[in-house]
């Protein structure tokens, strides 16, 4: 059997697992593990100049995977830095694992220099951690860090790693697990089949049916099956923020995102609904607004790999506990199967008020004469000349909601954002981590001005690993959705939402070794944005100039039900 010190079983535990790209910052506790990395080709790290982007990196790589990301950070500082990616990651149930530095095991609890409880910080945000005792444990604890992130509900799983259990000159017999046996783990592989047919029975005797569908579509697998349902039933679909491409946006069944920025067409579908199958979605306060509103009329049918999720907010009439691949799978068996089907007299009706409510609204948004272009401009530019294809990756705030509003997402996969913690300095880093993964994609960062800041210095690392996404920069000089709020809520007093002193973005990218553009013009924007596409091997950072007073709608009344909207600054539901 093969003798291999602490350091050099991380790293051969990782191969052993499939992983190519590792993303991290080195320090003194992790100096060892640094060394083994050096002594081989087989796991290639990224050098990020912050430890947030490289949480940022292997998250969005898990995004746009399916499989865990790997982030490794050193003690103390290094470890807590990585926390808000940490998190990022546990509100999205993104499969992620990171490996934090530690101080000398001897030497824990003595307040030595750099040793943080990291075990005690992220135990709110990882779904396990783990902490390394002996160094011949290394192979099983990382078999089973990958095997708990992927399966059942992912989530991110942290193992400590104190300095002395990597010791070069100590060697353990080194055997990587082939299978993983956790006496209290044990992930639900399929629904009750029970509780599947009384929902499929429910469903055939919909009259106003909503398919509401979230990142549990995405990350489950499902969009096949899903959209195979939905076009033997005839049913709309809407998706959450974090389940755009589960169902392909241009299909005339899609009726836009739901919730507090969603269309007028999905809040009015889902209020007026008499059945609802909410699938891998978690009934989050961005979706429901008022839960004593929420759909009044609607019987509920939910679907969850998490049996905590279900009924924590809305209760269900039918639970259903289960991987939506199989479960969907199952359900479409039923009704193919059945001889029971829609009553298609009602569903003309349903649609036809569906298409009405769409004619009222649709995405409308206003234009003027003036030379201040539309955020919503821009994306739709972007959809344009990318064909829908690329993978979009966003920070938070205005141009993250008109990103999901206005880019037409087919695939799933493709659209990849911070939905749960909201974290700005999220898209530079993410869109690094999916081109990274996918060299031949367009792959582009919408950001703002403001979130931008927050993780610009990963500029550095795209240049020395050359990677050339685009990054369209919707500049309005303000915290958009800040701003926003305080137009609606605080009589406009504007309180340290204004961004003063922004850089010139041009002369900084151009500084970083990539192209700067800046569009102040709508006449100038196509040109501009095939011309950055075209660059096929450069970043390419577009600063444009957009209308600072624009604001996102449809946006939901706060504490009314799901159809108490504002469509425009004047126009309420």
């Amino acid at each position: 059997m093969e003798l291999l010190s602490g350091a050099e079983m991380v790293v051969r535990a990782l191969k052993d697992e499939g992983v190519e790209y590792i993303y991290g910052y080195p320090g003194g506790s992790l100096l060892h593990v640094y060394d083994a990395l050096f002594q081989q080709e087989d796991v290639q790290h990224i050098l990020v100049r912050h430890e947030q982007a490289a949480t940022h990196m292997a998250d969005a790589y898990a995004r746009a995977t399916g499989k865990a990301g790997v982030a490794l950070v050193t003690s103390g500082p290094g470890a807590t830095n990585a926390v808000t990616g940490i998190a990022t990651a546990f509100m999205d149930s993104i499969p992620m694992v990171v490996i934090t530095g530690q101080v000398m095991s001897h030497l824990i609890g003595e307040d030595a220099f750099q040793e943080t409880d990291m075990l005690g910080i992220s135990r709110p945000i990882v779904k396990h951690n783990f902490s390394v005792q002996r160094p011949e444990d290394i192979p099983a604890i990382v078999r089973k860090a990958f095997h708990i992130a992927e399966s059942g509900r992912p989530g991110p799983v942290v193992i400590d790693l104190p300095k002395d259990m990597t010791t070069p000159t100590e060697r353990y017999p080194y055997e990587f697990p082939k299978h993983v046996k956790m006496r209290s783990y044990s992930p639900i592989t399929r629904g009750h089949s029970g509780q599947i047919k009384k929902a499929t029975d429910m469903l055939l005797a919909a009259k106003r049916p909503v398919l509401y569908t979230g990142g549990g579509v995405i990350m489950g697998d499902a969009s096949a099956e899903l959209t195979e349902l939905a076009k033997l039933l005839n049913f709309p679909v809407t998706n959450t923020l974090m389940g755009l491409g589960g169902y392909p946006g241009t299909d005339r069944q899609f009726i836009g995102m739901l919730g507090m920025h969603g269309s007028y067409e999905a809040n009015m579908a889902m209020h007026h609904a008499d059945l609802i199958l909410a699938v891998g979605a978690r009934f989050d306060d961005r979706v429901t607004n008022a839960c004593d509103k929420f759909c009044p009329t609607a019987k509920i049918v939910h679907i969850d790999i998490d049996p905590a999720s279900i009924s924590k907010t809305i209760q269900a009439d039918i639970p259903i506990v289960g991987p939506a691949k199989v479960v969907l799978e199952e359900m479409v068996q039923l009704v193919k199967s059945s001889k029971k089907q829609p009553d298609q007299d009602a569903l003309s009706t349903w649609w036809q008020q569906i298409d009405e409510w769409r004619q009222r609204h649709g995405g409308r948004y206003r234009t003027d004469d003036s030379a201040l272009m539309k955020p919503q401009q821009v994306i739709e530019m972007l959809s344009q000349v990318t064909g829908g294809n690329a993978f979009v990756t966003s920070d938070v705030g205005q141009h993250q909601m008109f990103a999901a509003q206005y880019y037409k997402f087919n695939k799933p996969n493709r659209w990849i954002n911070s939905g749960g913690l909201g974290t700005m300095g999220f898209g530079l880093p993410a869109a690094m981590g999916v081109k990274m993964n996918f060299p031949d994609d367009d792959v582009v960062c919408v950001t703002g001005e403001g979130s931008i800041q927050m993780n610009i210095q990963e500029l550095s690392t795209c240049k020395q690993y050359d990677l050339p996404v685009k990054v369209l920069c919707l500049n309005n000089q303000s915290l958009g959705m800040v701003r926003q709020w305080q137009d609606m809520n605080y009589e406009s007093r504007h309180s340290q939402s204004y961004m003063q002193s922004l850089p010139d973005f041009v002369k900084l990218v151009e500084a970083y070794g990539h192209v700067g553009m800046k569009v102040e013009k709508y006449s100038d924007l196509e040109g501009a944005m095939r011309e950055a596409f075209a660059l096929k091997d450069r970043l390419v950072f577009m600063d444009i100039a957009v209308d600072p007073f624009e604001h996102v709608y449809p946006m939901q009344v706060p504490r009314g039900s799901m159809r108490d909207m504002w469509l425009t600054k004047t126009e309420r539901t």
